[in-house]
């Protein structure tokens, strides 16, 4: 898998900027993906876990009532002083927050029981060696645990000939990129678990998960211009048919709402 060309310090000034806004952020801090996870990855007391990219620190609050301790890591330093100040307002103990590249982490092998990553690869230039790092970190036996929004591909949105889907992905990529030029790229489900596996973990659960997005606040959160807005509606409503099953654009009460598709995968490192 190649590297995307996205730069690692546009991926800081974009969320530094916007950060605070994350801790408040439904999707972020109550997506029914959240719940799903802990359900999924039955973390056990005794675990020491890590949780890569943490923006405004829910993926980690979410597990820290249930672990012995978790750390906290994200690139970006505004982030990590909201996460840890959203922390204090929860009481939580069992945190540290630490400055970490996800592609490059400053942690012994076999340092963890659980690695986490929620809604953030779709940003990470190289997503390969993000994985290769999550594996390395993995105690024998520990557990990958894995959120974010995919791109169409045949799992996702079946039903179009494999070229469409391709180009499909392409647009879809191109709308999320303009919204957010900090954006390398979402992969389809089939190549997540395909990455995950050549890694050398076994996938022990996949699925997928809608949620579905109001387009006017999804538009202004990273402070799209009125430009830059019109030109992403545009791109929704005149998609092609792959894009438009995938993405489900509609309008409800006068607004415009679409559906990204979040996959959920659970591997395990060998015992």
């Amino acid at each position: 898998m190649e590297a995307v060309s996205v730069s690692k310090s546009l991926v800081q000034a974009t969320f530094g900027v916007h950060a605070a806004a994350y801790v408040t952020s439904v999707v972020h801090a109550k997506g029914a993906s959240l719940g799903r996870l802990v359900d999924l990855v039955q973390p056990q007391k005794d675990w020491r876990a890590l949780d890569i990219a943490t923006a405004a620190g829910h993926t980690a609050l979410a597990f820290a009532p249930h672990v012995a301790h978790v750390t906290a890591s994200d690139i970006t330093d505004e982030m990590l002083v909201e996460a840890e100040k959203f922390a204090a307002t929860k009481s939580v103990t069992n945190i540290t927050f630490a400055k970490a590249d996800a592609e490059a982490l400053p942690y012994a092998d076999a340092s963890f029981d659980l690695v986490t990553c929620r809604i953030a690869p779709h940003h990470f230039p190289n997503v390969a060696a993000f994985v290769t790092e999550a594996v390395r970190v993995l105690k024998p036996g520990g557990t990958f645990a894995l959120v974010d929004n995919i791109s169409p591909d045949s799992t996702s949105t079946p039903g179009f000939p494999i070229a469409e889907l391709q180009a499909a992905a392409i647009a879809y990529n191109d709308f999320e990129r303009l919204r957010d030029p900090s954006h390398a790229r979402c992969l389809g489900t089939a190549e997540w678990i395909g990455l995950i596996g050549a890694a050398g973990l076994l996938v022990e659960h996949a699925e997928r998960l809608p949620k579905d997005m109001e387009f006017q606040p999804w538009s202004q959160r990273l402070g799209s211009s009125a430009e830059t807005i019109a030109v992403l509606r545009s791109m929704l409503s005149n998609a092609t048919a792959a894009l438009q099953a995938f993405l489900k654009p509609r309008e409800i009460d006068g607004q415009l709402w679409f559906t990204l598709d979040e996959v959920i995968v659970v591997a395990k490192k060998d015992g």
